[in-house]
């Protein structure tokens, strides 16, 4: 595969070259400055088909490739000139070519702005405007298939949008919100004929008043533009199929409306399937902020509130045994008047998941290996509603408010066969957990005058979970905690409290745990001159939080025996305060653009264990620094340093022994203080249309010390588990090197990604300091094509490299994953799309070697612009069965085997309104 990918380079670079020529040029203005950022189009003559296309770097500078034996037709253009044409012939024999364009400035610009937006990419400072029509060939399907085509975006294999390694945080359609806070509904649901125009908007703040004052290096948004039929008028698709898969019947209805007017817009997705297609998963769920951003970021504290998941098994990949969805969500936008918008969604889904796997667990500590098959039936019943209004009734004065709220209920009911030395248990879980929070923001924005600007923001955070976990099993549960061990070799002579003798020993647990959370502050900006700002800052974080916790047995006769005694039990209130002042100055002098900051912190601690009290108070001094290089208007480095002091939640100071697994408890510690991280970050970004080359590279390094870490006790495979401050000697270390290399050579797009990420962590168990250290490779290398009138395909290679040192065992794992796609068109009206991924996967012992490949494939049929289609669609058509998975941590390494849903031939029929 390495070498089919050279060889089509090779090919295409030298019928490139054979077969066109280098049209160069410059574009100027009437006294000779090079434009940077013109456009330049070059057009068929004949037809008015776009050829090629280039904008100008910062010397004026552009160049096209041109087919030979044909006439086109050169258009510069720049916002605010006059647009000039030029007439060329570029015959067989013809030899690479010179042209300079000199516009001279205009005081209408309307038609500057029309011409822009005709060229397939525009560059104006942060925003990037892609027309995409230049970039498809109409058999895409879907936004994601139009994304993953533009150059410097990349979709990635979750469905989310990334521009410069960065997630796109919002994704807009037509200026109004679309799902706020997730980028995939949108990927995988916005037809992509409905798209005219995509607009990404890099340092983006939402607050007009706002840009520019502070660092927003980090946000970035898209905005969708439609195409005029799109507009004021409903669209979307209507979508059922059925099919078999081992004799089972298969379903899948897809219902999809949307509706854009200037005064309101409704998006309705549905999607009700048992064929794996999973649109909104409970690692979604977790993930999905709804908009709200980290409230304190920039401010050096992180403090963030856990989620009790109780460690509910995840289908790898969206992969399972069995998957059951049902999925119902709403969004709306309304213009109430010129200074009132309100918008909201409403997210409804119910998943049935079937997860079977085999995994091998090797413990670092006691060198005991552990054998299990367990069998996961789960189903998670998920909610989520937002409503957000922004007043704005001046250009001085805006109030944003937004509520989220969310709640759940998840079950699993699991049996595990855990074989460790020969020796059988057979183990039976059940979760289940229905948490509930609404998050409040109240924002608002006022500009006194050109040099004073104030910003207020108040957040609340409500959250109630209540987990239930119970394990019952063969063998008596954590020896010399629930038992007095007489005799290590002899549990019969255990003294058996509070644990009673039975035949299964049925371990339960009830948690609760109570959050409330309100952040704060005001900040004042003081505007020097045009280059340079003052940012002063004053605000608190109040949180409180109470735990409750229980373990209990219930016997064989079914009557319940409690575990009274205070290790067993927890009634914990927490509170943790952070009032904070800070001090930033913002300077843009020449090509560099300097923030530095620093935040005095003053931190106090309460937390009340059955009724004692124990108090801390801390002061911190926390600096950043921010630092931009522009070395052109689409080329930078960006520097970032900062210190942030890390505070854990009310779960680590529950002294209570608490079940995290069916061998795992874990006990909170009171005494626990905070930790300290130092994070260094250097980014380089440069999307050059002069050459079609952008690349993307990250490098950070984070160092922190006073970690919190577990210093555990573990007795084959049983482990008790407790928090503490490992000493500063120890600081946990992380680095990574990120990056991404594209190129355009005519039809065809090359990518270049690599991951590195190294870790160095220390923990404690059964009294023994352990280092851990990882070393994470993962490189993926395509070459995708897009021709208007033949088959497109794309090929790739994908390599992950995954080395675990833990105590001396050393131990790496390797992923090999070539991939291809193709997408035919043929007898006019028929559309074939087929997909191959193989995955080999050994490690160095080469005790582990498993070798599997999926293939995915659609035939579409659609008679000319009728608005039905029909498809026969096949999935896993290899019928694999299983794949592979592996993990580390500082306890133990994981090897997992998933088992898949079998091969499904669908019958699917597609109406588009």
């Amino acid at each position: 595969m390495k070498k089919l990918l050279v060889a089509v380079l090779l090919l295409t670079t030298y019928f490139a070259s054979a077969q066109s020529i280098k049209l160069r040029g410059a574009i100027k203005d009437s006294i000779g400055i090079p434009l940077e950022l013109a456009n330049v189009i070059a057009t068929v003559t004949s037809s008015g088909a776009i050829e090629s296309y280039a904008i100008t770097n910062h010397e004026g500078r552009f160049q096209l490739n041109l087919p030979k034996n044909n006439s086109y037709t050169l258009q510069a253009s720049f916002l605010g000139y006059e647009s000039k044409a030029r007439a060329i012939v570029v015959p067989e024999d013809a030899e690479d070519m010179e042209i300079t364009f000199v516009l001279n400035s205009q005081a209408a610009e309307l038609d500057g702005v029309e011409i822009v937006y005709e060229m397939p990419v525009t560059v104006r400072g942060d925003t990037i405007i892609y027309n995409a029509d230049s970039f498809t060939t109409g058999d895409e399907r879907k936004l994601g298939d139009v994304m993953k085509k533009l150059p410097g975006v990349e979709v990635n294999e979750d469905g989310e949008i990334e521009v410069e390694g960065k997630k796109v945080s919002k994704v807009m359609v037509e200026g109004k919100d679309f799902f706020d806070g997730d980028s995939k509904l949108a990927t995988k649901n916005i037809p992509a004929d409905a798209v005219d125009k995509i607009e990404v908007l890099r340092n983006y703040n939402e607050v007009d008043q706002m840009r520019g004052l502070g660092y927003d290096g980090d946000n970035v948004a898209v905005n969708i533009k439609l195409k005029e039929g799109k507009k004021n008028f409903w669209f979307g698709e209507m979508t059922a199929g059925g099919g078999v898969a081992d004799e089972e019947g298969k379903y899948l209805v897809h219902p999809k409306l949307f509706y854009y007017s200037p005064k309101y817009s409704i998006n309705l997705i549905t999607d009700f399937n048992n064929i794996g297609e999973v649109p909104f998963t409970f690692r979604d769920y977790f993930s999905f902020t709804g908009g709200f951003r980290n409230f304190n970021r920039g401010g050096g504290t992180n403090f963030n509130i856990q989620d009790s998941d109780l460690g509910f098994a995840v289908a790898q990949n969206d992969k399972a045994s069995e998957l059951d969805t049902k999925f119902l969500a709403g969004n709306f936008s309304y213009a109430v008047t010129d200074n009132l918008d309100v918008s909201g969604f409403a997210i409804l889904s119910d998943n049935k998941t079937g997860i079977v796997n085999n995994s091998i667990r090797q413990f670092i500590a006691t060198g005991a290996t552990e054998n299990t098959s367990s069998t996961n039936d789960q189903r998670s019943q998920l909610g989520m509603f937002k409503l957000s209004s922004v007043y704005k009734p001046s250009k001085d004065f805006q109030m944003d408010y937004d509520a989220l709220v969310k709640f759940s209920k998840q079950t699993e009911d699991a049996t595990t066969l855990s074989v460790v030395q020969s020796f059988e248990n057979n183990i039976s879980e059940e979760k289940e957990i229905t948490p509930f929070s609404i998050n409040q923001n109240v924002n608002a924005y006022y500009t006194l005058n050109d040099k004073n600007i104030f910003a207020g923001q108040a957040q609340y955070l409500y959250q109630d979970e209540d987990p239930f976990y119970s394990a019952a099993q063969d063998i008596v549960p954590f020896r010399g905690v629930f038992t007095t061990v007489i005799d290590e070799t002899n549990p019969t002579l255990d003294i058996y409290d509070p644990l009673e003798q039975s035949e299964r020993y049925s371990i339960n647990q009830n948690k609760n745990i109570k959050t409330s959370k309100l952040d704060a502050k005001i900040d004042y900006y003081y505007i020097l001159n045009n280059t340079s700002n003052l940012n002063f800052t004053v605000g608190s974080t109040f949180s409180s939080q109470k735990f409750n916790s229980g373990i209990f047995q219930i016997l064989d006769n079914g009557n319940e025996n409690s575990f009274d005694e205070q290790d067993f039990n927890n009634d914990v209130q927490y509170s943790l305060t952070d009032a904070f002042f800070g001090l930033h100055y913002k300077l843009k002098t020449g090509k560099f653009t300097l923030t530095p900051g620093v935040t005095l912190h003053n931190y106090s601690l309460k937390n009340e264990p059955l009724g004692s009290s124990a108090n801390q108070n801390d002061w911190a001094v926390l600096p950043e620094v921010n630092i931009i290089l522009d070395l052109k208007k689409s080329e930078n480095i960006r520097f970032n340093y900062a210190i942030s002091s890390e505070y854990t939640d009310v779960n680590d100071y529950a002294r209570g022994y608490v079940f995290n697994d069916y061998n795992r408890l874990f006990r909170g510690n009171r005494e626990l203080e905070n930790s300290l991280s130092q994070t260094y970050s250097l980014s380089y970004f440069s999307f050059n249309l002069f050459n079609n080359i952008n690349i993307f590279g990250n490098i950070n390094y984070a160092r922190k010390i006073d970690a919190i870490k577990t210093i555990s006790q573990i007795e084959g495979i049983s482990q008790v588990s407790s928090p503490f401050n490992i000493n500063s000697n120890f600081p946990d270390e992380t680095f990574s090197i990120s990056g991404r290399f594209s190129k355009r050579i005519k039809k065809l797009q090359f990518t270049l990604n690599a991951n590195l990420a190294s870790t160095n962590t220390f923990n404690t168990v059964n009294s023994t300091i352990l280092e851990s250290k990882s070393l994470t490779q993962n490189y993926r290398a395509s070459v995708i094509s897009n021709f208007k009138d033949w088959p497109n395909f794309e090929l790739g290679y994908r390599y992950l490299a995954s080395e675990y040192d833990n105590g001396g065992l050393t131990q790496t794992f390797f992923t090999n994953r070539p991939f291809a796609s193709i997408n035919v068109r043929f007898l006019k009206d028929f559309n074939f799309q087929a997909e191959w991924d193989y995955y080999k996967y050994t490690n160095n012992a080469k005790t582990v070697e498993n070798s599997y490949s999926f293939v995915n494939a659609d035939l579409f049929y659609r008679k000319g612009e009728s608005p039905w289609e029909f498809a026969v669609q096949a999935t896993n058509i290899l019928d694999t069965s299983s794949i592979n998975n592996d993990s580390f941590n500082d306890q133990y390494n994981t090897t997992s085997q998933y088992f898949v849903l079998p091969r499904i031939v669908m019958l699917v029929v597609k109406y588009d309104l």
